[in-house]
């Protein structure tokens, strides 16, 4: 068939498009601001691009719409609307639907799908959950809504039946509003963690809460639900109910992590199953890791050799991915980039940098935090008073505040001279740059491109060094 994607450049939409193509279907779409990389992405695949969401391409006269959640029917000051083609379509009495309807529709049906859930590490969590079941012989399917460093792609269909989808509460599109993981329909779901975001669309906690026992609700009796035994939010979702088998990990559980948090035993029900040696850090990443092991078993992966697995994976792109060193006055300071977003996330990853520097005897080396509350919670400021607490960790924070209108400099105020706000990408290089010394540990953390400023960071202390 021939489907035309209204969005089609976000990570979601676009990993549908990869799907769609490999499956042999014609693929087009649009998007405002058609940019690389993901557009370098999709026109290698042969999909071709349309800039803005004009009536026009109507004309294409696809066989479905796929119309992704950025679309709705907005209006411009001028009363116009602000995607025009979602207009000529609903006038024309043309057929569409969702990316996660189409997903459910013609990629996952007749699938094992393992769906990975929760506020924080989907994308992590379903990396890893990939990975173990490629070097588990599974060859599954997956979509993720990042980039798995071994993988080097977004999403595949794969050629087993297991199917690894990240799964998010976020909304379906502006004729569904119910979180898209329920059209998933997985036999094995992992819930993460559950925390409150996403504050443009749900009041509260217990509205997210609802959801997600939405998504309990279509696992069936012969399914597995992973669960994060020690987050009390995940308890309330059980209590309205639970028809699957049961696996939980963590403090509590019975699947539980033994030793550091790169190199410990995974226990089940106490006994030794399996072992993990890896990079990463952090103790979110033994959990995610726990969980992964634990979804895995559910498809036949021995837990010995889902725990082997992990000890190459590779992590994903954005996950305190190093972005270069510059060596000045005798020391190197090391630039990361972190998709971390909502205050939780901060605070998790500067943690876990913090804990890998300490017992490496490493402790007089620094942790400056570069950041920008872009997520549509924290652009609402509803977060605000947590910013403090998440940044503990670091010596030295500095917050792009571009687009805010609250006001973030008071938000940070408990933190002193250790906190810096900045308008603009320009000066906030500069703050940073002035406050670097060998040794120092510049973490970057957006959801967002954050404006170059990674390589912009990397180039003024370039200049330094030189100088």
């Amino acid at each position: 068939m021939h489907i035309h994607i209204l969005g089609i450049c976000g990570t979601f939409m676009g990993g549908v498009a990869a799907l769609a193509r490999e499956a042999g279907h014609r693929v087009t779409g649009c998007d405002a601001g058609v940019y690389p990389p993901m557009s370098d992405q999709l026109r290698a695949l042969g999909i071709d691009l349309i800039e803005g969401f004009g009536a026009d391409q109507l004309s294409l006269a696809p066989d479905m719409f796929v119309v992704g959640n950025v679309v709705s029917r907005a209006r411009l000051a001028d009363g116009s609307p602000k995607f025009p083609l979602m207009e000529a379509i609903l006038d024309a009495g043309k057929p569409y639907t969702s990316g996660p309807q189409w997903l459910a529709e013609h990629v996952l049906l007749g699938r094992h799908v393992l769906a990975v859930a929760g506020t924080h590490g989907k994308t992590t969590t379903t990396s890893m959950l990939a990975w173990i079941l490629e070097k588990g012989g599974k060859a599954p399917g997956f979509l993720v809504g990042g980039v798995p460093l071994d993988f080097g792609v977004s999403a595949r269909l794969g050629d087993g039946a297991a199917f690894v989808i990240e799964a998010d509460e976020y909304d379906t599109a502006f004729f569904d509003k119910r979180s898209k993981f329920v059209h998933y329909r997985p036999r094995t779901a992992v819930l993460n963690n559950l925390e409150f975001d996403h504050a443009d669309i749900f009041d509260d906690l217990a509205a997210i809460e609802r959801q997600f026992h939405h998504l309990v609700r279509t696992v069936p009796g012969t399914g597995r639900l992973v669960v994060n035994a020690t987050e009390e939010s995940l308890q309330r979702v059980l209590a309205r109910g639970c028809w699957s088998e049961l696996a939980r990990f963590g403090s509590g559980g019975e699947w539980q992590a033994s030793g550091t948090h790169d190199a410990f035993d995974v226990l089940l029900r106490g006994e030794t199953v399996g072992r993990v040696e890896w990079k990463l850090s952090g103790l979110h990443n033994q959990m995610n890791a726990l969980a992964a092991i634990a979804a895995a078993e559910h498809v036949g992966v021995a837990p010995a050799d889902a725990a082997r697995a992990l000890g190459s994976f590779r992590n994903v792109r954005r996950r305190m991915e190093l972005r270069g060193t510059v060596e000045r006055d005798g020391g190197a300071i090391t630039v990361y980039d972190d998709f971390a977003h909502h205050p939780t996330a901060i605070r998790t990853t500067l943690d876990g940098l913090r804990k890998k520097l300490d017992d490496a005897g490493r402790q007089s080396e620094r942790i400056l935090a570069a950041f920008e509350p872009r997520s549509n919670t924290m652009k609402l400021g509803v977060m605000a008073a947590q910013l403090p607490w998440s940044l503990e960790s670091a010596d030295l924070s500095f917050c792009h505040t571009a687009g805010l209108d609250w006001d973030v400099a008071a938000a940070l105020a408990p933190m002193g001279e250790r906190a810096q706000v900045a308008g603009a990408i320009e000066p906030l290089v500069k703050q940073v740059v002035a406050a670097a010394r060998p040794g120092d540990h510049i973490v970057c953390m957006s959801n967002g491109g954050f404006g170059g400023v990674h390589d912009k960071l990397l180039a003024a202390l370039r200049a330094t060094a030189a100088s």
